[in-house]
């Protein structure tokens, strides 16, 4: 079966907001002990400049949609993150409201290998900043990916969302969170992905588990959105990725 292989471009020096443009490539080849992908569709397109930026240990080499113009690292690698007005990653299965503008912060990992990505991630939500949110990634291309997301909703309530894309997206709203922080995790085995929430970083409720099957190089981010307002910004702390799973999928620890 022929699989999905993402291609870094080599870094360039002295990269300007004029000649930050799409690199988008995408490639079909032969691989054995890779993750089947069974679903994604082949004319997707994996999106993003090459980037070189190291936050709390993670080198990010990835930059879709100019990420590295938005993105300001402060003492003690604290990440603010804006986006511009209308940004969203988002198939609609309408087709209305699909936009794939929002800025991402990639890093590849081996997914053929368990890894744990987490970050402390607070929106700067007002008024009624409908979507807007702070989101961690899973990235393949254009057309599968997921998103886990600290987001205000319709009614200005502040919670838990996920977003699968396979060709189209879901969208699943899950907790409220009232207050305004949220730890965020995602995680796996190599078999199974599973994406969390906690309040304190120590007590974590499991919101969304599937079956990788993602093929074995794959991207982790951080980014921020604001489909429908005039721009946003959220803030990222405590950024980890460890090449190890969580031992309890139900709990989350």
């Amino acid at each position: 079966m022929k699989k999905l292989v993402v291609m870094i471009c080599i870094v360039l020096a002295g990269m300007s907001f004029s000649s930050c443009v799409n690199d988008d490539t995408s490639k079909n080849t032969e691989q054995e002990d890779a993750v089947v992908v069974t679903s994604v569709q082949p004319d997707a397109q994996v999106s993003g400049t090459a980037c070189d930026l190291t936050i709390g240990g993670i080198h990010f080499t990835k930059s879709v949609n100019d990420a590295l113009l938005c993105v300001s690292v402060e003492e003690n690698d604290k990440v603010v993150f804006t986006a511009g007005e209308k940004t969203d990653y988002f198939s609609d299965p309408n087709g209305k409201l699909s936009n794939t503008t929002a800025p991402i912060l990639l890093t590849q990992i081996d997914n053929t290998k368990p890894f744990t990505f987490t970050a402390k991630v607070t929106p700067d939500f007002s008024g009624n900043d409908l979507y807007n949110a702070g989101v961690l990634y899973i990235y393949t291309n254009d057309s599968f990916f997921q998103k886990l997301c600290f987001e205000q909703d319709e009614r200005g309530k502040h919670r838990i969302v996920t977003v699968r894309t396979v060709g189209s997206s879901d969208d699943n709203n899950h907790d409220v969170v009232e207050q305004a922080h949220v730890y965020m995790k995602i995680s796996s085995d190599t078999q199974t992905i599973a994406s969390y929430y906690s309040l304190d970083n120590e007590n974590w409720q499991m919101v969304r588990l599937y079956e990788n099957n993602y093929p074995a190089e794959i991207w982790v981010g951080i980014s921020t959105q604001c489909p429908i307002g005039k721009g946003s910004k959220s803030l990222f702390e405590e950024l980890g990725l460890e090449l190890k799973s969580v031992s309890d999928f139900r709990l989350g620890i």
